[in-house]
């Protein structure tokens, strides 16, 4: 959602806080603007509608100085997209950007018209700034104080950050189901919702964890926590490198990162295989490892592509350990009551481990008496993997394009692994164990070889770039890799798409096929191809246009076309077969022209329910 930056230092912060918002456009906007304390003590803030280069274009002739400042980009929720809803907003001598929802605004804000404040946009934000100084001046006591008086009458999922003339050599920063971190430097500290916006300045992070108060100043941080005590939080060497950050020879993130996941998937692997036998999860201990022998259900939550990467573990906790399985949306599972199966497991995934539903719900299976829970997440300082008992990491490296591609193959990889380890600690034996590090090994010179094949890929998109609607197609565990490529498809090329499993047609999607829509079936040459034959015959009967991707021999009529898809072992097909459902929306979107990598009304994480 929307992204914050802010800097406390000895230098002029505006070329920084420009470049550093501009990293952070991936996670979807609509508005940016800034603001600084002068020399003079006065607030100047500079905002816009639209992309960052306009902020930088009407920045670019004022001569724009200060050491502390603000910048936000605005993702809308709480007002339309307006230079008046844009953040920073400013009440008095005190000035904040806000990410999150405050869920009480519409009365705080009634209770502060009544205190005599004018309001000058529709934003929850500018509820929590005259809040503030109401705070402030009612008491005569330090911004601190009115901060912490302030959070009592907030309800909501909210991160911010604050600046005051009347101080300004310090900001303050407010962690509550919304992530900040701390970027620490020489002689200066900096504060972001995300640390690729700090990756050039420095390495040195301070995660701020859930009702986290920090004040930040130029050669020192005081960090409080929820219960006002001062803490130490871990500082953290990041090891990512600001080169990730960068497209180098591709067009989009998205196509650099349907590329990059051999190597992702080898970095998952790395240092988890042992011997090229057994599967080792250094980062759980024999207490986990426990509750995988007694385990007898596993409950897993996720959101969106997340969730279709849950779908296909489903099927292999049930095929190859044995262990019931049910998989739920974040938002479902959060709303509504709930009867906990004995002896269950709970898992989340995330790529961002931000995603609010996903958080809310791993707070309230901790009251349910769950044996435990495990997140499978990408951000290693989180707050889901920080507040989740045990995580593994996938280790997809940064991921910057909106719609996920790396971070679903190598969760899919964690997922088969974590399967082959439980029937393992199970069984007591590792036969299948082995089978499956066997084939993980190789997995990712499969993938290579697969995207090879691109430009067949890109003859298909320019046959299909015109439509209006889709249907995608699978059966089993290809059913949720259909969900995942219709998905991708929606996301960024904006075209209808929905997905069915194979054997539903008959039951209602039969209604809708014509010459004008287009079905793309993943139909890997297993025991269920038989079946699904029949239902290529059942759509050619009826005239619809049929796209094929099988290792399979088929019978081509005229409205079909087969893309031959190397064979794999059956066990691995759900993660080699979204390769080119991937590398197929990619190249219909380019054919479109749309905005791939920040599709419109998407942000990549989804820090609000």
């Amino acid at each position: 959602m929307c992204g914050i930056v802010a800097a406390v230092t000895q230098r002029n912060i505006i070329d920084f806080l420009l470049e550093s918002i501009q990293r952070l456009e991936y996670r979807g906007y609509d508005s940016s603007g800034l603001a600084l304390i002068n020399k003079n003590n006065n607030f100047i803030r500079v905002r816009c509608i639209g992309k960052v280069s306009q902020l930088i274009k009407k920045t670019k002739n004022k001569k724009l100085f200060g050491k502390i400042g603000l910048a936000h980009t605005r993702w809308a929720t709480h007002g339309k997209v307006s230079e008046e809803n844009t953040h920073p907003h400013i009440s008095s001598h005190i000035a904040i950007v806000h990410n999150g929802i405050i869920e009480n605004s519409f009365q705080l804000r009634l209770f502060l018209e009544k205190q005599g404040y004018i309001f000058y946009s529709d934003t929850d934000t500018e509820v929590i700034v005259h809040l503030l100084h109401w705070e402030q001046k009612k008491t005569g006591k330090s911004l601190l104080e009115a901060m912490h008086n302030s959070l009592i009458r907030l309800h909501g999922n909210y991160s911010m950050v604050v600046m005051d003339t009347h101080n300004s050599s310090r900001l303050i920063a407010v962690c509550s189901g919304s992530p900040l971190i701390i970027g620490l430097g020489i002689g200066e500290n900096f504060i972001a919702s995300d640390q690729i916006a700090l990756l050039n300045i420095t390495k040195r992070f301070i995660y701020l964890k859930e009702g986290d108060i920090a004040i930040v100043q130029p050669e020192q941080t005081q960090i409080f926590n929820k219960h006002n005590s001062i803490v130490q939080r871990k500082i953290i060497q990041s090891d990512v490198q600001y080169e990730c950050v960068k497209k180098g020879k591709y067009k989009h993130y998205m196509e650099k990162e349907i590329y990059e996941q051999p190597t992702s998937i080898r970095n998952t692997l790395k240092h988890r295989l042992k011997n090229n036998k057994t599967i080792d999860f250094p980062e759980l201990g024999v207490q986990e490892k426990n509750i995988f022998l007694h385990l007898e259900h596993i409950q897993i939550v996720a959101c969106g592509t997340s969730y279709h990467a849950a779908m296909v573990s489903k099927h292999w906790f049930e095929s190859i350990a044995n262990i019931p399985c049910d998989v739920e949306v974040a938002s479902e599972f959060s709303s509504r009551k709930l009867a906990v199966r004995k002896k269950s497991f709970f898992i989340t995934l995330s790529q961002s481990g931000e995603t609010a539903d996903t958080l809310t719900a791993l707070r309230i299976s901790k009251k349910l008496g769950y044996l435990g829970n495990l997140t499978i997440c990408n951000m290693k300082g989180s707050s889901l993997v920080q507040e989740s008992d045990n995580c593994l990491l996938t280790k997809a490296g940064i991921e910057i394009g909106v719609a996920s591609t790396k971070s679903f193959t190598t969760q899919l990889t964690v997922l088969l692994m974590l399967v082959a380890k439980i029937v393992s600690i199970k069984q007591k034996k590792n036969d299948i164990e082995k089978k499956i590090v066997k084939i993980l090994n190789i997995l990712p010179y499969r993938i290579e070889e697969i995207l090879k094949k691109n430009q067949e890929i890109k003859n298909i998109a320019k046959k299909l770039y015109h439509t209006k609607n889709m249907i995608f197609l699978g059966r089993r565990d290809q059913y949720p890799i259909a969900m995942e490529g219709a998905l991708k498809l929606k996301e960024i090329s904006y075209i209808h798409a929905e997905a069915y499993p194979s054997g539903e047609l008959k039951h209602g999607p039969l209604a809708l096929i014509d010459k004008n829509i287009p079905i793309i079936i993943t139909a890997p040459n297993n025991s269920l191809i038989e079946k699904t034959k029949k239902n290529i015959q059942e759509i050619c009967s009826r005239g619809g246009l049929i796209y094929i991707f099988s290792d399979a021999e088929m019978n081509l009529e005229k409205n079909i076309t087969l893309f031959k898809v190397p064979y794999v072992e059956e066990i691995i097909a759900p993660i080699f077969y979204i390769i080119p459902l991937q590398l197929l929306a990619y190249y219909i979107a380019l054919s479109k022209g749309t905005n791939i990598d920040q599709p419109r009304n998407l942000a990549k994480s989804v820090t609000v329910e």
